[in-house]
């Protein structure tokens, strides 16, 4: 586990994790002028960043439990960014339907949110994940207080949830969720293994005072 540890506390692993992080971005940027996103660009474009939001988050929540079963703390180090990453491809999402599909007119924007129930939950979670954000950073832990902060950031389960609804009632038009049930299933295992977790350091704490 040494040579683990040492790699992820090098000084470079941060930077080579932020290319990697980008290489969706890059894939997307090639693909585009190539002109190899199908028949209907903007569609693939959105749904594209969509996938890499949602594939974000899932790799946001793997750390914790990836960090607890594997004993290596040091991967703590990298949840900010990812977390960030999951803003960006989030943005990109929104920007991406905002531009190819309204033309960046504010005013059909406002009234498709309020007419298709999966914009609204979409636009909910990316006003959770830009509060997010905004107190992701060490003087926003100040200003708020340790114990705050952790709540606040409890949104991300919040968050999940509304990803996959608005990914189900997305494809829920065309009758296809294979992608929708693995997201599920992924993210399912993901917060059941946090809440597991929670109960069993529960019980250890309350046994050691029960013994002490």
């Amino acid at each position: 586990m040494q040579p683990l540890r040492s790699l992820l506390l090098h000084r470079f692993a941060k930077p080579w994790l932020w290319l990697l992080c980008l290489l969706p971005l890059a894939w997307l940027i090639s693909r585009t002028a190539l002109n190899q996103l199908g028949a209907n660009p903007a569609e693939a474009l959105i749904r594209a960043t969509g996938d890499w939001t949602l594939r974000s988050l899932c790799l946001v929540l793997t750390v914790t439990p990836l960090r607890v079963l594997s004993r290596t703390p040091a991967l703590a180090r990298f949840r900010r960014m990812l977390g960030l990453f999951v803003f960006f491809y989030a943005l990109l999402h929104a920007l991406s339907y905002s531009g190819f599909d309204m033309g960046f007119d504010l005013d059909d924007i406002v009234r498709d949110i309020a007419k298709r129930p999966f914009i609204l939950v979409g636009f909910s979670a990316l006003v959770a994940l830009s509060l997010l954000a905004l107190t992701s950073f060490n003087r926003a832990i100040q200003w708020l207080g340790a114990w705050r902060w952790k709540l606040l950031h409890k949104l991300v389960y919040v968050i999940a949830a509304l990803g996959l609804l608005h990914f189900f009632w997305m494809r829920a038009g065309k009758n296809n969720f294979a992608e929708v049930w693995v997201y599920t299933a992924i993210v399912a295992i993901l917060l059941g293994w946090r809440g597991w977790h929670a109960l069993r350091a529960r019980a250890s704490v309350r046994r050691k005072v029960a013994f002490s």
